[in-house]
């Protein structure tokens, strides 16, 4: 029997057992790293260099770019580190600031990519208000409440989480501090205290998924009605990506953290982990710029402008 006083550290679950498989993982993880940092300072640097862009649609997407670098910097760099020195240690500090800065990042860009699609139904369904309805103070307003909700949601789940005593030693069988392996440590009568949070998590998941899918249906609705077929195309074009990282989004995590019991087991929950932690923030900047002329002329006239400095 422990408690959280006398735990200094924790011990990660390790991708791996031989020095060659570590050694792989490593570059696996710097090049999913590099992707992700490459593709969202690229869009982060186009939308802000770029007056064209300076629209709400695109002013969201930058604030989901600076929260996809926040999510990989959170959890990559320690792997990469644990993988290439062949350790699984993370102080007990440090574990509780990467948990909170995981959750503020997720949970900012969930709010963020409800937003979103409240940006899309304004833009689609009622566009001779577009821009009393989303003025820049606006934006500007919704954003900073979708940052500062985030934020006082992952300090309150993270001091609910490292308050309690832990009892069931150090061991997080994950490969960075995530909720349900940390709260596996408990003693037996702390998870009440996280009862209350979980409620709270819920009842806003919830409330934001169901604010989206009816978003999307009046869009549709509103978007069938268009009777010529370009209008159609160019209205689902500006909705598509939107809707691909959402589904992406909401899908991995769910299934991270629903999934049937019987599916459970450390590699399996070690791979879905990467889906929802890692896989999105370096795959949201593909998906945004694939169907999005805008942006790709920006990124083009970019990487022109820098390669003739």
């Amino acid at each position: 029997m422990s408690n959280s006083s006398s735990i200094t550290h924790f011990l990660l679950l390790a991708f791996a057992d031989s020095r060659e498989l570590q050694i792989l993982t490593f570059w696996l993880f710097l090049a999913i790293y590099l992707v992700a940092l490459l593709g969202n300072g690229l869009i982060i640097t186009a939308i802000a260099c770029n007056h064209h862009l300076h629209t709400p649609m695109y002013f969201f997407l930058l604030n989901l770019s600076l929260l996809d670098l926040g999510c990989t910097s959170t959890t990559l760099p320690k792997a990469m580190a644990n993988s290439l020195w062949g350790t699984r240690t993370i102080s007990y500090l440090g574990c509780a600031a990467q948990l909170f800065f995981f959750l503020f990042s997720i949970t900012t860009e969930y709010f963020l990519l409800t937003l979103m699609a409240y940006d899309r139904y304004i833009a689609i369904c009622k566009p001779l208000h577009y821009r009393t309805l989303l003025d820049s103070r606006a934006c500007v307003h919704m954003a900073a409440a979708a940052w500062g909700t985030g934020f006082l949601y992952a300090l309150m789940h993270t001091c609910s989480i490292f308050s309690p005593p832990l009892c069931h030693g150090n061991a997080v069988d994950q490969f960075f501090c995530e909720i349900p392996h940390i709260l596996k440590l408990f003693c037996s009568d702390s998870y009440l205290r996280e009862v209350g949070v979980v409620v709270v998590c819920i009842c806003l998941g919830l409330g934001c998924f169901v604010f989206i899918v009816v978003s999307y249906v009046q869009i549709f609705r509103a978007v069938m009605r268009i009777p010529s077929e370009q209008g159609r195309h160019k209205a689902f074009s500006t909705c598509l990506p939107h809707l691909a990282v959402v589904v992406l989004f909401v899908s991995t995590a769910v299934f991270a953290h629903l999934k049937p019991p019987s599916l459970s087991s450390p590699s399996l929950d070690l791979v879905v982990s990467c889906l929802y932690s890692v896989v999105p923030p370096a795959v949201n900047p593909l998906i945004y710029s694939m169907r999005n002329k805008k942006l790709k002329e920006a990124l083009r006239k970019r990487a022109q402008w820098t390669r003739f400095q």
